[in-house]
């Protein structure tokens, strides 16, 4: 006989946005120039925290079977790593190692995003994010200061983004019910408010159920 056990956690999505707002405005903050000169290793400092609270999320989010909100957070936690380490010890070469990365991500993005339209969501906080590491990208490469700005801004409004999505999310694990409109649709939607049986469905194919992955 075979036993499988489920373990309920709280949705850990909340806590991954609410990280990647406050990442992008420290980020966003110092492209548009609104610290003092040299505040570069203090927002370094300030946004290596986000690599760990999203690290922790990308953990639980695949102990929760969703591999799509995994990866994302996972993803995430290694671009504010990579991003704080280059900002604090301004190696030779770091913008345009940056610019790379940044590129790359918004490629992740754009491949993330055409899957995780039923996760609305989550989709909105990738097309937010694409346009911003696309733009940070050229900035990085070019040093462009309108570019950088315009990469500000778009930091700007990507951490709006996931602020909604994080307290909308929040507020629905609490109540048990969605409150603010979150448009989660196909099985994502099932997923929240179908039965018991919708959520067991094929559980013997699961990855950890499963001999090989």
């Amino acid at each position: 006989m075979t036993r499988i056990n489920l373990r309920p956690i709280a949705s850990p999505m909340p806590l991954g946005f609410y990280a990647v707002a406050i990442a992008s405005v420290m980020i966003a903050s110092l492209q548009l120039g609104l610290f003092p000169p040299g505040a570069h290793r203090a927002v370094a400092l300030t946004v290596i925290p986000a690599f760990i609270l999203q690290l922790v999320v990308g953990v639980f989010a695949f102990g929760a079977r969703d591999v799509i909100a995994a990866t994302l957070m996972a993803c995430f936690s290694g671009m504010w790593l990579a991003g704080s380490l280059v900002l604090a010890l301004d190696p030779p070469g770091g913008a345009a190692v940056l610019g790379a990365l940044n590129a790359v991500f918004a490629l992740f993005a754009v491949l993330m995003a055409s899957v995780a339209r039923p996760k609305r969501a989550l989709w909105l906080v990738l097309v937010t994010a694409v346009p911003r590491f696309a733009v940070a990208a050229a900035a990085n490469l070019t040093g462009a200061p309108w570019l950088t700005t315009a990469s500000g801004v778009l930091g700007l409004l990507l951490a709006a983004v996931a602020l909604y999505a994080a307290f909308a999310l929040m507020l629905e694990d609490m109540r048990g019910h969605e409150v603010l409109p979150i448009g989660r649709s196909g099985p994502a939607h099932h997923a929240v408010e179908g039965d018991l049986a919708v959520q067991l469905r094929n559980l013997e194919r699961q990855a950890g159920v499963r001999r090989t992955l």
